[in-house]
């Protein structure tokens, strides 16, 4: 139990301090009204996936589910955290992983472990469709509490998370995307990825006077071009992001920015939760308290946090 008073205790518990300096590496195709993003998880995604002790398949389902996040949350202008949200009527039935604008990067997933052992006697190897079943996914931005949240809703579709995501961006908000997500199990350990297509409004990069037949060509080109990813490219450390996009996009002349981080992000502290934990009332803490001390676990990192009953006083004290 740390020595520092709960209310002024901030700091991280003893989680994984890990940031990849090139998890996102946005680029251009300059002929092209083509823009995308590359995101690779690295370490960090090894990090992130074995807080809990979750089946393969459930595993694979949390990684793509936080590439899904790092790469939506890398194209939006905001300060605070982005994150998508799954329930459905499945063995998984929440999937939440969320990325901060500064690249802060958590996750968690909680499956029916009777329900999961059912369907995985049939599906050895479920799709994300089968694992989430019928429900709804929420993309939300939240800036904080002196700003409205931003959130698009969007039923589950398709038999992948990207296909889920790709209808919201078709019904929701209007956009033209080609999305790939990858994520397993390798020698270096658990890596997730994935690479996004976005096509530019008015050209791009072309200029006014070509019409929309080669627009809509080139934009064909370029998905097609991506389509050759394997998931091994996206998943090899020893691939540098730069030299992967050359592969697929070199007769394009792929242009990359600069890169950005990303981390492990779980932001809990003793200090957020004394401050839950004093807004109970003295009996619902009594009955918390085992052998004189509350035990809160964070879901994200799986890290206890513990308090003494009699340093915790609770709202009608």
């Amino acid at each position: 139990m740390s020595e520092t008073p709960a209310f002024l205790d901030s700091g991280r518990p003893d989680v994984p301090d890990i940031v990849v300096p090139r998890g996102i590496t946005p680029f251009y195709l300059p002929s092209r009204p083509v823009r995308g993003r590359l995101v690779r998880l690295g370490p960090l995604a090894e990090a992130l996936l074995t807080r809990h002790d979750n089946h393969a398949a459930v595993t694979a389902l949390l990684g793509q589910a936080l590439a899904l996040a790092a790469v939506l949350a890398s194209a939006l202008k905001f300060r605070g955290s982005f994150s998508l949200q799954a329930k459905g009527d499945g063995p998984v039935g929440m999937l939440l992983a969320d990325c901060t604008h500064d690249g802060a990067l958590r996750g968690y997933v909680r499956a029916d472990a009777e329900r999961l052992a059912d369907l995985l006697a049939g599906h050895p190897a479920p799709s994300a469709g089968k694992l989430l079943g019928e429900g709804c996914m929420a993309f939300t931005v939240d800036q904080g509490p002196d700003m409205d949240r931003q959130q698009g809703i969007v039923s589950i579709t398709g038999d992948s998370l990207g296909d889920a995501a790709l209808h919201y961006f078709t019904t929701s908000e209007q956009l033209t995307v080609w999305l790939r997500l990858a994520c397993a199990h390798t020698p270096a350990g658990w890596r997730a990825s994935a690479l996004v297509l976005e096509k530019l409004a008015g050209g791009g990069g072309i200029d006014h006077g070509i019409d929309e037949t080669v627009q809509e060509e080139s934009w064909r080109t370029a998905t097609l071009l991506a389509a050759t990813v394997t998931d091994a490219e996206l998943l090899d450390d020893g691939l540098a992001p730069e030299r992967l996009l050359f592969n697929l996009f070199h007769c394009e002349g792929v242009a990359a920015d600069r890169p950005r981080a990303l981390a492990y992000g779980c932001r809990c502290s003793r200090q957020r939760l004394s401050g839950i934990l004093e807004g109970f009332a003295s009996d619902d803490l009594d009955h918390m308290a085992v052998d004189g001390e509350i035990v809160m676990t964070c879901e994200f990192c799986n890290f206890d946090f513990r308090f003494a009953r009699a340093d915790v006083h609770g709202a009608n004290a």
